[in-house]
């Protein structure tokens, strides 16, 4: 079995819930993702929240990104580097204390949305240069990370190209390159297999693994209803389903793919044990 073990923990999720118009949506959510190492390998966390439709996925993947305000519980993440907070005069950059745990704001994750969504009046490149400016620790070095990481993820091409003429996986990658070049240590993702072809899809997952590669504190969460995809490049999956006193959406599940030796594996889908663990996500959906 694969040596590793989990650290400190990174982002806390407590007593999470909401409701619309007295409609509980999400109850009781609670989890933890904490750092995991491997001696001799820098990566990170890919963390899967995997519910069925209508489950409140979207809810919930507001609620961690800090772009909605659940209505109890908390969202505690731990502190690692100095972060931009908009001022006025653009950003000004406020200290942290290392290993303390401060609750997220809107920012603080790196979010990638389903429609990649791109300033349709800036090219790429603009776009990038004004991601790299928000990171201080690219300060003075933001062209070198921009063209670092478009070589890397393939659209040094398209750096003076307006969002409308870029393909689907192009717009996808900027998204991603932003978010990276942000310097959040998590980047959470909606969707991101939803619609893709096979061939597209490879190349997304392998993506996704470089970035997970990049940094060891690095975490993508992936909210996602594409069970097999999501499970395959995961090493923690954490199951939506609903609460078993009717009210609302619960994490009924969590699954550690490492113990079951799931986690960093090729050809992981040809694994007796990745079937049976799919058929038991299915089970709890």
């Amino acid at each position: 079995m694969t040596t590793y073990s989990r650290e400190e923990t990174l982002l806390q999720v407590k007593d999470i819930s909401l409701s619309f118009d007295g409609r509980p949506i999400l109850s009781d959510i609670h989890f933890n993702i904490d750092n995991i190492t491997r001696p001799g390998v820098q990566q990170g966390q890919v963390v899967s929240l995997i519910g069925r439709s209508g489950i409140g996925k979207t809810q919930l993947f507001r609620i961690l990104s800090g772009l909605q305000k659940p209505d109890t519980g908390s969202i505690m993440i731990r502190q690692t580097v100095n972060v931009a907070r908009p001022s006025k005069n653009g950003y000004q950059w406020e200290p942290v204390d290392p290993g303390s745990y401060r609750p997220v704001h809107a920012g603080d994750m790196g979010v990638i949305f389903q429609n990649y969504y791109q300033f349709g009046w800036r090219t790429v490149w603009q776009s990038l240069k004004l991601a790299a400016r928000q990171n201080k620790t690219l300060a003075g070095r933001e062209e070198e990370a921009i063209l670092d990481l478009a070589a890397r993820f393939d659209i040094s091409n398209v750096l003076q190209a307006y969002p409308k003429q870029l393909s689907g996986g192009e717009q996808q990658r900027v998204s991603i390159i932003q978010q990276l070049l942000k310097g959040s240590d998590f980047l959470l993702l909606d969707e991101p297999f939803s619609g893709l072809d096979v061939c597209v899809l490879d190349k997304v997952v392998n993506l996704l693994l470089q970035v997970s590669l990049s940094h060891e504190l690095k975490t993508l969460i992936i909210v996602s209803h594409d069970i097999e995809t999501t499970v395959a490049i995961s090493d923690t999956v954490f199951i939506l389903g609903k609460h078993p006193d009717g009210g609302g959406s619960t994490i009924v599940r969590e699954i550690d793919l490492i113990q079951r030796e799931l986690a960093w594996e090729k050809d992981v889908r040809e694994k007796k044990v990745f079937g049976e663990t799919i058929r038991e996500i299915k089970g709890c959906l």
